[in-house]
Formats: structure tokens, sequence, C-alpha cells
């Protein structure tokens, strides 16, 4: 079994995480510092509230170097909502600069007349793009989201798969090299959610991870 990390940089709701993977069976262990990052096979990125707020307090933990080396050496990790967000350069929410391992920038959700900001609720999620724990997955599935910003991909095959959001859509889940990310939260979708955790489980066991 892969001994997963979830990162902790006290803006991510960890309970809620732990308790989605313990229903599957899989104990996660809190990270915290880079001794214990060393040690895991792969990690989870949470993250619930503003982008440079998070950036400050990943900065405090003196792991972004590593997380970095994480990625760029397709190590496996997964995002969750801002968790998404923190792994790209830069966002219209703040100032910060983000740790920028995948290349392009978090906007803000468009105005639109039949949506409101944040969104927040179920919406449906359509693949685009080939993905690992996509595999097998149905075409779209309902998931629950609390979002007022957006990943854009500077490169569009880092989005493989999309949310509508009135007249146009946004990137719900990304993925480069072997780092995904999903602007949801799959801990919060019910049987949807759970079968997105368990193809990431699966996937890490069939790599060997």
């Amino acid at each position: 079994m892969a001994k997963i990390g979830l990162i902790d940089y006290g803006m991510g709701n960890l309970f809620s995480v732990q308790q989605a993977f313990k229903r599957v069976n899989q104990p996660l262990s809190i990270i915290c510092n880079i001794k214990a990052l060393k040690s895991c096979d792969a990690l989870i990125l949470p993250g619930v509230g503003a982008f440079d707020p998070a950036m400050i307090n990943l900065r405090k933990t003196d792991l972004i170097p590593s997380i970095i080396d994480w990625v760029n050496n397709g190590k496996p990790l997964i995002g969750i909502c801002l968790g998404l967000q923190l792994l790209f350069e830069t966002s219209d929410e703040g100032t910060s600069k983000g740790l920028g391992v995948i290349k392009g920038h978090i906007r803000r959700l468009p105005q639109e007349k039949s949506e409101r900001i944040p969104h927040i609720g179920w919406s449906p999620v359509f693949k685009t793009n080939k993905c690992p724990i996509l595999e097998n997955y149905p075409d779209s599935n309902w998931m629950y989201f609390v979002h007022s910003y957006t990943a854009c991909p500077l490169e569009q095959k880092n989005t493989v798969a999309i949310t509508k959001f009135g007249k146009t859509h946004f990137s719900s889940i990304v993925w480069h090299k072997n780092t995904g990310a999903c602007q949801f939260h799959p801990e919060k979708s019910g049987l949807a959610g759970q079968k997105l955790i368990l193809n990431w489980i699966n996937w890490l066991k069939k790599t060997n991870f």
C-alpha cells in the first residue's frame, strides 16, 4: 500500500479528506515538514481560503522547494480546490507567486446573469482529455464546488475535464506529468468523488509509486 501524505499548512479541511480516504481503507499521514514528506509515495495538497494567505502559510512550512521538486520529478500529487490553484504561477486573487509547476494563471469566474459567485453547489464534470484517474470513468459526474476563481492553463492539454458556467466553462480537473488537481471537492462529492479517489489510489498501485 502506498504511503500517502496529506500536506498540512493550516488552510485545508484535513478531517474531511482523511475521512474520505478512510472510507476506502486508505490511511493518510499528516505532512508538516520535509523529513515526513520524503517518506511518502504520493502527496495531497488540499486548500480552503484565499491564494495569498495560503502561499504565505505554505512558505512557513519550508516545503515549497520540496513540493516543486516532487512535481517536476514526476512523483504523484493531487490538489484539491485551492490546492489546484496554488500549482499555477499567479492569481487574480492576490499578488503572491504560486508554485508555478503548471504554467498558467488563476482568473476570477466571469460575471454571468444565470450564475452566482462564489460558485457553490453541485455541477457536472465532463472529460475532455485522457488522464489516468479518469480511465473507465463516466463521461460526466456531478461534483461539489465552492470557489470564485478558476485555473487557465497555458497549455490546453493540461485541462482534462471541464464544467459549464453560464455561457462559458472552466477547467475542473487538470493534469500535468503525474500531478492531478480538482477544482471541486471529491471528499464532499459522494459516490462520484469516492470513485475518483479510488481511481487515483488504484493508479498509484498499478504504477508502483
